[in-house]
């Protein structure tokens, strides 16, 4: 008998990796909805800054300076919310994954690094999304009046994301998952008391300032807090700290970043 000779089509579709664009898209979507099924990342997320804007609003603990305390809070507590996000939780999510081998097995697949740092980055973005209208909301509420351009405050929080989402996989993805769930903590401690979210960075020494100021959570809340609290133009400094700050760590992250 001879052998037939396959017609086109035979094989169709023809076996391959998919568009890159609908891969990220796919991980992207994959990434949100784990984050949103996790009780722990919506405590660290989204209870903890908002509990931290009543109470500080509602209680006269810290001098905030003239005016209302919300309307400085307020900027500082969305830019918590990013760090919140984009940097501890998503460090302490992908530290684990790479712990139990998730990411491994995601080397294995057509996507590369860079393609699964952009779709945990825009998984991150969706959840901000959420965020930002809760703590929005929630301010609105307790009398908040916010100014300026809201262009200036998407290129902000986009710039912050961008530069939280690139430490956060960095540290993710070249240390133990135990270190990253101490350190990523202890950072997001540290940086809530001295990167000018809640305690402004007048109230500490001249040297500390100029240190504190070039801090990516600094940078994120003063900028966010020139245009909402005193209708500022665009923050063109804060914008350039983040700037350098997301090329060095979504680079660097690209670089040392590891499967497993």
């Amino acid at each position: 008998m001879s052998a037939e000779t396959p017609t086109a089509g035979t094989y169709a579709p023809k076996p391959g990796a998919a568009p890159m664009g609908r891969m990220i898209t796919a991980q992207a979507v994959f990434e949100t909805k784990m984050l949103l099924r996790n009780g722990e990342q919506l405590l660290l997320t989204v209870v903890i800054p908002s509990l931290l804007l009543v109470l500080f609003s509602t209680v006269d603990i810290i001098d905030t300076g003239s005016g209302d305390a919300v309307d400085f809070l307020a900027p500082g507590i969305l830019a918590l919310a990013v760090m919140s996000t984009a940097f501890t939780g998503q460090a302490i999510s992908t530290g684990f994954e790479r712990r139990y081998g998730v990411l491994k097995r995601l080397g294995t697949s057509p996507l590369p690094r860079w393609a699964l740092m952009t779709a945990k980055t825009l998984s991150v973005l969706a959840i901000e999304v959420l965020q930002i209208a809760l703590l929005t909301a929630i301010a609105f509420g307790l009398g908040w009046s916010p100014h300026g351009n809201p262009l200036s405050v998407v290129l902000l929080l986009i710039l912050g994301t961008a530069a939280f989402s690139g430490l956060g996989l960095l540290m993710a993805g070249t240390l133990k998952a135990e270190a990253t769930l101490a350190a990523a903590n202890l950072v997001f401690l540290l940086l809530l008391v001295g990167g000018g979210v809640i305690v402004p960075l007048d109230k500490f020494p001249d040297a500390a300032q100029s240190v504190l100021g070039l801090l990516p959570i600094s940078a994120l809340s003063d900028g966010l807090r020139d245009v909402l609290q005193h209708g500022a133009g665009m923050p063109w400094g804060n914008l350039g700290i983040l700037t350098v700050w997301s090329v060095l760590g979504l680079g660097v992250a690209a670089r040392f970043f590891r499967w497993e």
